[in-house]
């Protein structure tokens, strides 16, 4: 038998090794049975119908069912450990919110490492909206920081320390004086009523919770803390559009995957969410809740995990917050 050039062998050897590596990253079968989403909040709220939406979009393309199973506890670290410890084979991915990002830089003890977790793909977003009572004397975020320097402050309710409310408020003190005293409440529904029984002075909670609030008359919304305007409620200036541009938060979901998930795996999940949320029917939807739908690549994920991160990690240093 001929020999072959020591090129040729090479070269094949090369090609075997960088198929193994691929078959290794990328199981041709992937998804070949049911995938599991957990989300870490009771089901009903924002990141649990992002997550849904998301799953049933997303299992039309991978041709396998998305279960979505709700996993709530421990300011979202129950769930995000479960996913955190499960094997890296594709089946099981957190639906994660912002305290994926900021749990660790405000609690003392974590399970689990940020690292144990990789970003897949943003689902969408409902941008926070800063609420007062339907009678309350300011119109404007600018008449409401004006009137809360005046006596001893207003009272700032919030879902919890680490909350998304605790950061819109947060970054109302550290960046435009606002003086605020916070004060955390178990859960967004609690922090609304406080602000229907003025009890506290203002709150914010996310557009699909503060919509209805706002349409039935009940409450008064003083701005939306995204980058653009609702689409389901237009008329509700943002804070940027107030000159406060530096109030830029919201409730987003997004899917993280246990690390050492093969990035073939990732890939082809970010690329079915995208789909999903370009779906017409679950955009609108979703839209018409309150939820922006958003999508994207893995790439763009990763960018917004790590510019959060930065974010909101000023924002813990400047109030000094602490789950206690």
């Amino acid at each position: 038998m001929p020999r072959l050039p020591r090129r040729s062998v090479a070269a094949a050897l090369t090609a075997a090794l960088a198929c193994t590596a691929a078959f290794a990253q990328a199981p041709a079968a992937w998804p070949s049975k049911p995938i599991r989403f957990i989300v870490p909040f009771s089901a009903g709220g924002a990141n649990d119908l992002m997550g849904r939406a998301a799953a049933e979009g997303a299992s039309k393309v991978l041709g396998q069912p998305i279960i979505v199973e709700n996993k709530p506890g421990g300011g979202t670290t129950l769930g995000a450990d479960l996913v955190a410890k499960s094997a890296p084979d594709g089946y099981t991915f957190l639906v994660s919110a912002a305290g994926v990002i900021s749990n660790s830089m405000i609690k003392k003890t974590m399970p689990y490492k940020d690292a144990d977790l990789a970003p897949v793909a943003m689902i969408g977003l409902a941008p926070s909206v800063i609420l007062v009572p339907a009678d309350a004397p300011y119109h404007t975020l600018k008449e409401f920081i004006a009137a809360s320097r005046k006596g001893d402050g207003f009272h700032w309710a919030t879902a919890g320390t680490g909350s998304t409310p605790h950061f819109v408020g947060g970054l109302l003190q550290t960046r435009y004086d606002a003086q605020l005293d916070i004060v955390p409440y178990k859960s967004g529904s609690e922090s609304i009523t406080a602000v229907l029984g003025k009890q506290v002075e203002a709150t914010s909670e996310a557009s699909i919770v503060a919509i209805p609030y706002l349409r039935s008359g009940k409450l008064r919304a003083l701005a939306g803390t995204w980058t653009a305007r609702i689409s389901a409620y237009p008329e509700l200036a943002t804070a940027t559009e107030q000159g406060y541009g530096e109030v830029r938060i919201a409730h987003w979901a997004g899917v993280h995957a246990p690390r050492n998930t093969p990035p073939a795996i990732l890939d082809k999940l970010a690329a079915a969410i995208d789909t999903a949320m370009k779906s017409p029917e679950i955009a609108s939807r979703l839209k018409g809740m309150g939820i922006e739908p958003v999508g994207g690549t893995r790439a763009s994920f990763v960018q917004f995990a790590d510019e959060e991160r930065a974010r909101l990690g000023a924002v813990v240093k400047a109030t000094g917050m602490k789950d206690e």
